[in-house]
C-alpha cells in the first residue's frame, strides 16, 4: 500500500496487512501449499535479504499464485487423489458410468477430504496464520511453519519403498532422515503412495461386484440369452447388494480409517 505525505509529497512505502479477503485465502494456501517456502528458499539463494524481508509485492506474487494453484493442492498434497479414485472405480464397478456423475464423485471426495484434513488445518491457523496475521511473524517463516505438519501427514501416508525410489532419482540417497528430504521429494512420493493405496482399496471394492456380474453372464449364456447385456440384470444385484450391506458406510468408513496417524 503507497501513501503520499502531505507535508514532503514524497512517496512512502508503509508496511501493511494484506486484508481480511487476502489473508482468509492466505490461510487456504497455507494449509494446502507449504511448499512455498520452498519457494522462498529459492528467492532467498538469488536475492540476497529477501528471505529475511519480503515486501508487500511479493508477498502479494506469492499469495496469488498459491491461489491459482489452489486445485492441484487440494488434489497433490491432501488425501483428495485416494478418495476421488476409489470412488471412481466404485462407481465402475457398479455400473452407475451415468447414474453417478462426476460432480457427485468430487464433491464427496471434497469433503473426505475436508474432514481429514481439518487438523490440520486448524493447527497451520493456530500456529501460522494468526501470528502472521497478527504481524508477530513473516510470510517466509509462516510458510515454514505450516509445511511442518502437512510435511508430517505426507510422510504418514508415504511408503518407505516409494520414499526411497523419488529421494534416488533427486540424489538423495545421503539423507537418512525421512524429515530432512526436500519438500519435493516428499511431495512425490506421497503422490505415488496414494496410488498405490487408492487402487489396492479400489480392487477390493471392485472383487465382489465382478463375481455378480461372472455369475450373471455365465447364468446367460447358459441359458441362451446371448443377445442380452449381462450388465442389464446385474445392476439391479449389485445395487441390491450395496444397500443390503450399507455400501456408502463401510466405504466412508474404509477410506477414513485407511488414513495413518500422524
Amino acid at each position: 500500500m503507497t501513501v503520499v505525505e502531505p507535508t514532503t509529497g514524497k512517496l512512502t512505502v508503509h508496511k501493511v496487512k494484506i486484508g481480511m479477503l487476502a489473508g482468509a485465502a492466505l490461510a487456504v494456501a497455507l494449509a494446502l501449499l507449504p511448499g512455498a517456502a520452498h519457494a522462498v528458499d529459492l528467492l532467498a539463494n538469488v536475492v540476497p535479504g529477501a528471505r529475511t524481508e519480503l515486501t508487500v509485492k511479493m508477498q502479494i506474487l506469492i499469495i496469488m499464485t498459491l491461489l491459482g494453484l489452489l486445485p492441484v493442492m487440494v488434489m497433490m498434497m491432501t488425501s483428495f487423489t485416494r478418495f476421488v479414485i476409489v470412488l471412481s472405480l466404485l462407481r465402475q464397478a457398479l455400473g452407475l458410468q451415468q447414474g453417478l456423475p462426476n460432480r457427485v464423485i468430487t464433491g464427496v471426495a471434497l469433503i473426505l477430504t475436508l474432514l481429514v484434513m481439518r487438523p490440520i488445518g486448524d493447527q497451520i491457523w493456530t500456529e501460522a496464520f494468526v501470528p502472521y496475521d497478527q504481524d508477530k511473524i513473516g510470510l517466509d517463516t509462516a510458510l515454514q511453519i505450516a509445511q511442518q505438519p502437512v510435511s508430517r501427514f505426507m510422510l504418514a501416508q508415504t511408503s518407505k519403498a516409494a520414499l526411497r525410489q523419488i529421494a534416488h532419482l533427486a540424489g538423495e540417497d545421503h539423507v537418512t532422515d525421512p524429515t530432512k528430504h526436500a519438500f519435493t521429494v516428499k511431495l512425490a512420493a506421497f503422490v505415488l503412495s496414494e496410488l498405490k493405496t487408492a487402487f489396492q482399496i479400489g480392487c477390493m471394492l471392485f472383487i465382489p461386484f465382478l463375481v455378480i456380474d461372472l455369475v450373471v453372464a455365465s447364468v446367460l449364456m447358459a441359458m441362451g440369452m446371448m443377445m442380452l447385456s449381462p450388465l442389464v440384470i446385474s445392476l439391479p444385484f449389485k445395487l441390491l447388494l450395496f444397500v443390503l450391506v450399507d455400501g456408502w458406510t463401510l466405504t466412508v468408513n474404509t477410506l477414513v480409517t485407511s488414513i495413518q496417524a500422524y
